[in-house]
């Protein structure tokens, strides 16, 4: 069967399945459009929390930050499975005891203010369509490709699916459709992974393929790598010989520092997980859904690097040197015997994903260290000409003889974000491996954008409205009945999803930078707010109002500053790239809030006495105060 047909029977299918699950689980009262009624078993939980977890950003751009940076990627990893740690081991037990299940909805009751609470919903509404973005472009760039549809059209696809499952469903239906999008995730991320460990080294399980060697012999277009040489000495051999700095060997320590512990420390103040632990019964269920959970991420983490590995090398081995006509028209017969064409070269090129510039006119495909396109930030110009053979032309001249990046001028931009999808067909891998990856790049990017959308759809709706908007004054409880309440949260769920597609089709970065500055945000006003809520009684709601302004506004500035408006890199303070700043936002954050908790008026005896209280994670009930 074809490719295409074999992509629309795999997509459609588990479409069909998500929308089925869906309707099947649809909310029918605000505790189910919240926290799924409760009654999630944690298994279930665990599989669920798993697919919000990780999102388009872990499946679809990690492993190709890491097959570009090597080492340094490893921030990446890292940052995101120790702060799944720190927020399972540090905060959820004592979150779960306070029974709040957003953290806006935690920051008014602990800190006693109305304009605490107001502050925090500005920030998670904020953080989330951040972080949402990544997704919806993640969305996006795996219709653009595999539907054959532009990615504007795919955003838009997207956001029709994810209405329909997280309007009408809410947390209950999102719960178990994301149960469905585990499942497919992980097979969808395996078996190709699978098929390349066998097929670059000596080892079946991926998780050792980067201890593993190389199964054949590969010319980097300098020398020839024989076979049977370690993976991570071949690729250091390659990278090297093309002009980049060696594969494994680690770049700005620093840098890679302060990235790990803005991602680590962000994970507390992303709330679409925080929630995950009010969805079940009991504590203990809590609990051991949190293991579960780190079980399932970690079945897919484990594999990421080495999957990087392998794109890497196949890279260098299918596309070095190639003949670009030949390639896509004829194909070109492997060492192993099989034709392999590049049809997918030229669809991901129509997709503005990847482009082609023949520098020195010898008509092969040259891939080396250096820019091949003159645009500062590395992408291609698609308003310059088109030759005869449809690659694109610009006006970046050949460099001086003495300056060139390595042995070739580089021809080739390869958006990072396609790595992994675009990897089985590079391997030339069987059709149905690629369909399968493709359903699995869409249930990524679902899966989490779903969560966030609720997330940000609930506090406009419970906190914004509910607690503050509409307050009882004399009960502090919403005035909305339940019916109002849950129409409310689908009224703004449509009105995230609007804004989530915007932010798809004019995304503010790759995949895992957007993602990264979500964390780095979330680092930089949550985290302090809800570790000194729990653990420091003195702290006021002058202080923490002050940290989440002071964090937010921080971090958000040096972003755009540095990211969006070009400032030179050589301003950076104390030498912090963009994507790690949250942690000095965090650090402020601290300092503000603990200087100015201490120079006003201490909170109330009784939430001092509720601090001490939520210390103990005994005897905590279920997340229905709504």
């Amino acid at each position: 069967m074809d490719l295409q047909t074999l992509i629309y029977i795999f997509v459609g299918a588990t479409f069909a399945l998500y929308i089925v699950i869906a309707l099947w689980a649809k909310a029918a009262s605000t505790k189910d459009f919240y926290v799924a009624g409760g009654g999630v078993h944690p298994i279930a939980n665990g599989m669920a929390t798993a697919a919000d977890w990780m999102s388009a950003a872990s499946f679809i751009s990690l492993a190709g930050i890491i097959a570009y940076k090597g080492s340094d990627g490893g921030a990446y990893l890292m940052g995101w499975t120790g702060g799944y740690v720190l927020l399972a081991l540090l905060l959820a037990p004592y979150l779960r005891k306070f029974g709040k299940f957003t953290v806006p909805d935690f920051v008014g009751d602990r800190y006693h203010s109305d304009l605490a609470r107001t502050v925090a919903v500005i920030a998670v509404i904020f953080i989330s369509f951040t972080y949402v973005a990544g997704q919806m472009r993640g969305v996006g760039i795996v219709f653009s490709r595999f539907l054959q549809v532009d990615v504007n059209t795919g955003v838009v696809i997207g956001m029709v699916i994810v209405f329909i499952y997280a309007v009408l469903g809410g947390m209950k239906g999102i719960t178990y459709t994301q149960v469905a999008q585990y499942m497919v995730m992980i097979i969808a991320y395996l078996i190709p992974a699978i098929f390349l460990s066998l097929m670059v080294t000596d080892t079946f399980l991926p998780q050792m393929g980067i201890f593993g060697t190389t199964t054949f012999a590969f010319n980097d277009g300098v020398k020839e790598i024989p076979a049977g040489t370690y993976l991570m000495h071949a690729l250091d051999q390659a990278v090297t010989d093309l002009g980049f700095n060696a594969y494994t060997m680690p770049g700005n320590l620093w840098n890679m520092f302060m990235l790990t512990v803005a991602l680590m420390v962000g994970t507390a103040g992303l709330p679409h997980v925080i929630v995950r632990f009010f969805t079940v019964p009991k504590v203990k269920d809590a609990r051991a859904s949190a293991g579960w959970a780190l079980l399932f991420i970690a079945i897919l983490y484990t594999t990421i690097a080495s999957v990087a590995a392998f794109s890497r090398v196949n890279i260098i081995d299918r596309v070095q040197n190639v003949p670009y006509k030949q390639w896509v028209t004829e194909g070109v017969k492997q060492a192993d015997g099989r034709i392999n064409h590049g049809g997918w070269f030229k669809t991901w090129e129509e997709g503005h994903l990847l482009a082609w510039n023949d520098r020195n006119g010898d008509g092969k495909i040259q891939y080396a260290a250096g820019k091949a396109f003159d645009d500062p930030k590395g992408k291609p110009h698609y308003n310059g000409k088109v030759a005869p053979d449809g690659h694109l032309l610009t006006s970046n001249p050949l460099p001086a003889e003495g300056k060139k990046p390595g042995p070739f001028y580089n021809e080739v931009y390869i958006d990072r974000d396609i790595i992994v999808l675009a990897n089985p067909e590079i391997a030339n891998l069987p059709n149905w491996v690629i369909a399968l990856i493709a359903a699995g790049g869409l249930a990524a990017a679902l899966s989490t954008a779903a969560g966030l959308l609720l997330v940000i759809s609930s506090s406009i709706s419970h906190d914004l409205l509910g607690r503050v908007m509409f307050k009882d004054p004399v009960t502090g409880k919403s005035k909305l009945t339940d019916k109002q309440e849950l129409l409310a949260a689908r009224i703004a769920a449509v009105a995230a999803i609007v804004v989530a597609g915007y932010l798809g089709i004019n995304p503010p970065g790759f995949v895992a930078q957007v993602v990264a500055f979500a964390f780095g945000l979330a680092a930089a006003s949550f985290f302090p707010t809800i570790i000194l809520g729990i653990f420091d009684k003195r702290m006021n709601k002058a202080g923490a109002i002050a940290g989440i302004l002071t964090g937010l506004i921080f971090t958000f500035s040096y972003i755009v500053y540095f990211v969006f408006m070009g400032g030179d890199p050589k301003d950076y303070l104390f030498g912090v790239a963009p994507v790690g700043i949250g942690t000095i936002g965090m650090v402020l954050n601290f300092i503000v809030s603990l200087l100015v908790s201490r120079v006003t008026e201490p909170p109330p005896a009784h939430i001092q006495e509720m601090v001490e209280n939520i210390r103990i994670p005994r005897g905590a009930g279920e997340a229905h105060d709504h």
